[in-house]
């Protein structure tokens, strides 16, 4: 269901939960996090993404951004300011990404951003939750003959500069004992156009991202070009806050969580009605019915039902985002059927 449906019909749902005065009530005196009365000051939350990634981030015909990361900064601002469309999305490139962020200039960064040891102990940020587990590929010309990286032995490859992605290729092929000259291109529309000029041999970045740009090509076209099916390396993207304020890492991380739990209890945005009167208690603390969670968080005790009610769990977002481009689960399955995707308990 596209978002803008899901909110037009949130009112009905909402209607059907009539939630006692005091669970509408945010937490007194301040919330202990400096970012989060921030937003809540501002009236919006500030979200970097990148804007110009199909299934991620990219704004559709009526230029509202459209994405599994897009949709992250939505469940936020619906958590967190009771509506979703409070969040003011912040393009951000691969090289501005992380000092944007670093700057106060957005209040969370959610942009197919990798989790490394580096990112972590080196910039003062702190990765918060997964969002999509990928891995790097490649996309060549069907022609070429190509259907393993191993032969890219003398390819030129396409990479945006100031990416994991960088790193991984140049460790690829050094293992490997491959030669290979890196084209590096900052903009993802301008690597992809440098690609589709042949001014590469290959075009290297995460595998879901190549779906993504071959999906935009068209059947026909995209007929032309091959993703090779080996990912050079295994990886996880997702959201990324500044750190020293642990309340703030906390929500962002379990607004992620509450939509995986979300998905594994079966409750979702589409048919929350369904759920009023459910008597199955991790259903009812989800929904805000009971157990105070709101309160630990220094939110509404609705918190999660907002999530749900506007964004819907994890599994609505994927097939909204990522199922139209022809991406499977695989490692992205709830961990009860075998996946990564694993959220702890709320209670």
């Amino acid at each position: 269901m596209p978002i803008r449906m899901m909110i037009a019909a949130a009112a009905l749902a909402a209607s059907l939960f009539a939630p006692p005065a005091e669970a509408q009530q945010r937490s007194g005196g301040g919330s202990g996090s400096a970012t989060l009365d921030a937003v809540r000051s501002r009236g919006a939350l500030l979200c970097g993404v990148s804007g110009e990634i199909a299934g991620f981030s990219l704004p559709d015909s009526r230029s509202v951004m459209q994405g599994m990361d897009a949709d992250y900064c939505r469940a936020i601002a619906a958590a967190v300011l009771g509506d979703a469309g409070k969040v003011r999305f912040v393009n951000l490139s691969a090289q501005n990404r992380f000092t944007a962020l670093q700057s106060g200039e957005v209040d969370v960064l959610i942009r197919n951003t990798g989790w490394s040891l580096t990112r972590e102990a080196n910039l003062g940020l702190l990765f918060a939750a997964t969002n999509f587990w990928d891995g790097t590929g490649f996309i060549v010309r069907a022609d070429a003959g190509v259907s393993s990286p191993k032969q890219l032995d003398g390819a030129g490859v396409c990479i945006r500069p100031g990416t994991s992605t960088e790193l991984e290729v140049a460790d690829f092929f050094r293992t490997n004992k491959l030669r290979f000259t890196p084209v590096l291109i900052g903009g993802v529309t301008e690597v992809q156009d440098a690609f589709l000029a042949g001014r590469c041999d290959a075009f290297a970045t995460d595998a879901s991202q190549l779906a993504g740009f071959r999906w935009r090509l068209g059947p026909e076209r995209a007929k032309q070009y091959l993703i090779l099916p080996e990912t050079i390396n295994a990886g996880q993207s997702g959201s990324m806050v500044r750190k020293g304020d642990d309340r703030w890492f906390d929500v962002v991380r379990w607004v992620h969580f509450a939509a995986v739990n979300a998905e594994a209890l079966g409750v979702k945005g589409a048919d929350l009605a369904r759920h009023a009167d459910s008597a199955d208690p991790d259903v009812r603390r989800m929904l805000g019915r009971e157990g105070n969670l709101g309160q630990a968080l220094g939110l509404d005790d609705r918190w999660a039902f907002e999530i749900l009610r506007q964004v819907g769990n994890y599994g609505e977002m994927w097939e909204r985002h990522i199922t139209p481009m022809g991406i499977e689960r695989g490692r992205n399955a709830l961990w009860t059927q075998g996946g990564l995707q694993f959220a702890p308990p709320m209670r």
